[in-house]
């Protein structure tokens, strides 16, 4: 013990602890009953001491322990030489990382502070403390094992996410928000947004610190419903739908923020698909009418009010049956019952009646309507007055029953 008691400088500031009490002190009882893991190493990386707390930890003996080299117990050669080395140079090392192979074969996460005893600058022994740290570590392993999972799921969405710290500087994006914004945004550097140039939804140019990620994190709350329209570098335009959240701790305070931008790029095409669609319909002549798979009247254009005489609000959620004559009443179960198994309906001309129970003669188009997923869920309607093509048809057959008549006279 006296390369202990030389390796040791005790100050006791306690009065009940000083002076020649201090020589009474149990350094022996203080090393070898220690809660700290405690071992010496000789110049020559021979363990020269070891105490409980070390022995326990790897679970060896002292017989099998003391008298080894202490590379013997480093599973990671190039880390323990490392030490030595730093050591050997007179430097103090603080929590450094290391493994320890135990008794059984187990591998122990420690943390090792140590620090060099010197005579006439000749390397003496050092003394280390060893802190296990496996269970710690073991978290800090299922933290990264969790963050990777994470990380994962983001980067399989089809959807922009990005991450942000409380300043606004960018800490994450998956690929999809690269893809959506036409660039690859500089994590740490690029601050608020992903995009290259933002504008409002009428078009006017909205800086990167006014967008609604800036107002979240400067405001401390979620923005909703504020769509916006952002430029690539290469000069496209998408319009989308941000939805910064704030991130907080455990005791609320802001630690950042979390913004998925949906992509209204297909929603604004099929809107003005849509409009466009609905401007042929409103437009059109002949009467055009959508109707479920019972009958009841879903959209009815002016083509269909100039015909039957009824008003959009008056016809819609109406029976498609009021239009029907009684005597013509059996020809909708039939169209019906071929829409529902996905028949085709020829074109027919019928009889239909209107609103002050007059009749019309009409060709009738009609079409399966699918939703979505492609299942029937109605049926269009299209209504043409062939009033004057059978007066035409009329005139044309008494024209030519004149001309045989003529003909044979």
């Amino acid at each position: 013990m006296d390369e202990l008691r030389q390796a040791n400088v005790v100050a006791f500031k306690n009065r009940e602890i000083s002076g020649h009490d201090s020589l009474n002190f149990d350094y022996q009882d203080f090393f070898e009953n220690g809660a700290l893991a405690l071992h010496l190493v000789g110049a020559d990386g021979i363990i020269l001491q070891a105490n409980k707390a070390e022995l326990d930890l790897l679970g060896y003996p002292a017989e099998d322990y003391i008298g080894r080299h202490i590379a013997d117990f480093y599973p990671d050669r190039h880390v323990i030489e490392d030490i030595l080395d730093r050591l050997s140079r007179g430097e103090r090392i603080a929590r450094y990382p290391a493994r320890l192979r135990a008794r059984d074969g187990s591998i122990k996460h420690v943390e090792i502070t140590s620090s060099g005893h010197f005579r006439d600058g000749e390397l003496i022994n050092t003394r280390c403390f060893t802190a296990d740290v496996t269970d710690l570590e073991r978290t800090r392993t299922q933290l990264r094992q969790h963050d990777s999972t994470y990380r994962q799921i983001l980067e399989s969405l089809p959807v922009a996410i990005y991450t942000t710290d409380q300043d606004g500087t960018i800490t994450y994006y998956n690929r999809a928000a690269a893809d959506l914004a036409g660039r690859e945004p500089s994590v740490g550097k690029d601050k608020w947004c992903v995009t290259f140039k933002l504008f409002t939804a009428d078009g006017q140019e909205l800086p990167h610190d006014e967008c609604p990620m800036a107002i979240a994190l400067k405001e401390n709350r979620p923005v909703r419903n504020q769509e916006a329209v952002a430029q690539r570098p290469d000069g496209s335009f998408f319009p989308f739908l941000p939805y910064p959240t704030p991130l907080q701790d455990e005791h609320g305070n802001l630690i950042g923020a979390v913004n998925m931008l949906l992509d209204l790029t297909d929603r604004q095409r099929a809107e003005e698909a849509r409009q466009h669609l609905s401007a042929i319909v409103e437009s059109s002549f002949d009467a055009i009418v959508s109707k479920d798979l019972n009958t009841i009247i879903k959209s009815w254009n002016h083509g269909a009010e100039r015909l039957f005489g009824y008003t959009a609000d008056e016809a819609i959620g109406q029976s498609v049956t009021m239009l029907i004559p009684d005597n013509h009443q059996d020809e909708e179960p039939r169209i019906l019952q071929r829409i529902r198994r996905g028949e085709r309906v020829e074109p027919f001309e019928t009889t239909r009646q209107r609103k002050d129970g007059s009749l019309v003669p009409v060709s009738l188009t009609i079409s399966p309507v699918r939703n979505a997923t492609g299942q029937i869920v109605g049926a269009s309607k299209i209504a043409r007055d062939i009033t004057s093509a059978r007066e035409n048809e009329h005139r044309i057959r008494m024209l030519m029953r004149e001309v045989n008549h003529r003909v044979k006279n």
